[in-house]
Parts: C-alpha cells; sequence; structure tokens
C-alpha cells in the first residue's frame, strides 16, 4: 500500500481595499487562442453607445474549464434559492407552440 496523499497546501488569498470593491460589468466579451482564453468585463452606458473595458482576466483553458464549472454550480444554487433566471434575450418556452400540428 502506498502512503496516503498529504493535504492539499491552504493558500492565503489577501485582496486589496480596491479590489474589495469591486466592479460593475454589464457586458462580457469571451475569446481564446490555443492556450489561453481572454474574459473582458466592460461597462456599457445606457445614454450612449459607448464601453469601457473595466477589467480583463486571462486565464489557461482549464482554469477556464474549472470557472465555468463553478458558475455554473452557484447559478444552479442561486436559482434554487431566488428562482429561475433568463438571460437577455432568451425567451420563455412555450410547450403548446409546436402543437399545432397535433390539434
Amino acid at each position: 500500500m502506498s502512503p496516503p496523499d498529504p493535504p492539499p497546501a491552504q493558500v492565503q488569498i489577501e485582496i486589496d481595499d480596491a479590489t474589495a470593491q469591486g466592479i460593475y460589468a454589464n457586458l462580457a466579451l469571451i475569446s481564446h487562442t490555443e492556450t489561453e482564453f481572454v474574459l473582458d468585463f466592460i461597462y456599457v452606458q445606457a445614454q450612449a453607445p459607448k464601453g469601457k473595458v473595466r477589467a480583463r482576466i486571462v486565464s489557461s483553458p482549464s482554469h477556464t474549464k474549472r470557472l465555468l464549472l463553478a458558475l455554473a454550480e452557484n447559478m444552479k444554487r442561486y436559482e434554487e434559492k431566488f428562482g429561475a433566471l433568463r438571460a437577455a434575450g432568451e425567451q420563455e418556452r412555450d410547450t403548446t407552440r409546436n402543437l399545432g400540428n397535433y390539434l
């Protein structure tokens, strides 16, 4: 029998006051190459068709996949607690829409 794996090292994370305040973004653009994903978080003003990138995150594909899974899990928990959300542009399901051929 091999010895048990040691527990993972604890990572201490620090955050400065300015970063802890966060920034608001209402648009995200995502691009990628074979080796990295780039996530641009943008604030678009309602009064003008102009936006400004507030933050850019560059990440490896494997880290981006973990982020995707973590976001999905957290959205599931959110919707279980507060109710389902529809994404902008997403239409409500109309289960009667395709019944015309059968009625």
